[in-house]
């Protein structure tokens, strides 16, 4: 990346600050400065697109916005862990620093009972253990314990981490923020360590 950065300014935050920094963005883009606002995986999805043109828009930042689509995490873990995404599926976030858990929840209520394979975003942190508990518990009302379930974490980094367990054994393995947890629908199925979800082709 240092090929890309050198010679540029570059301003930088942790967790919580997306405001902030898409604010700086902004100001600078609209002094004539040409700026990246740069976030994981595909920027409108749980990243940063929706909160530059929110905030142009209510705080009146005459700016030419380009959005450049990136890879979803889900989808990027998809890939290693085979076809899970095959048929219809849902993202959740299970952060509910934005979204009261009380809406999370009827959310994987619905999604569970309509049988949709779910990528769940924000599985676990430090601080914040109990909503995948619930979440599992959901799942588990609507589907066998034998449906797979991948853990993808820090996928298409040096970190990665490629985890295929099912509903019954996704607790015996490490999660957090930087995962992301594909369910199975209940025709989701593993072959050779692949996991599959069919799409209803006649073989």
């Amino acid at each position: 990346m240092a090929d890309l950065t050198e010679g540029k300014e570059l301003i930088s935050s942790g967790m919580t600050r997306e405001t902030e920094r898409c604010r700086a963005a902004l100001e600078q883009s609209v002094c004539g400065n040409q700026v990246a606002l740069i976030s994981s995986g595909d920027p409108g999805v749980y990243a940063m697109a929706g909160l530059a043109l929110e905030m142009a828009e209510a705080e009146g930042f005459n700016t030419e916005i380009d959005i450049i689509p990136g890879i979803s995490a889900a989808n990027a873990a998809a890939a290693k862990f085979g076809a899970p995404l095959m048929l219809d599926y849902a993202c959740i976030s299970l952060s509910d620093l934005l979204v009261p858990w009380d809406m999370i929840r009827q959310r994987l209520e619905a999604v569970a009972g309509a049988d949709l394979v779910v990528a769940l975003y924000n599985p676990r942190s430090k601080k914040r253990i109990a909503q995948l508990d619930e979440a599992v518990e959901i799942f588990r009302k609507h589907r066998p314990g034998t449906t797979p379930v991948g853990i993808g974490t820090a996928v298409s980094t040096a970190e990665e981490q490629i985890t295929l367990t099912d509903l019954d054994h996704i607790f015996d393995h490490e999660m957090g923020m930087r995962s992301v947890v594909i369910v199975g629908n209940r025709s989701s199925r593993t072959s050779d360590n692949w996991f599959i979800t069919p799409r209803g082709y006649t073989l």
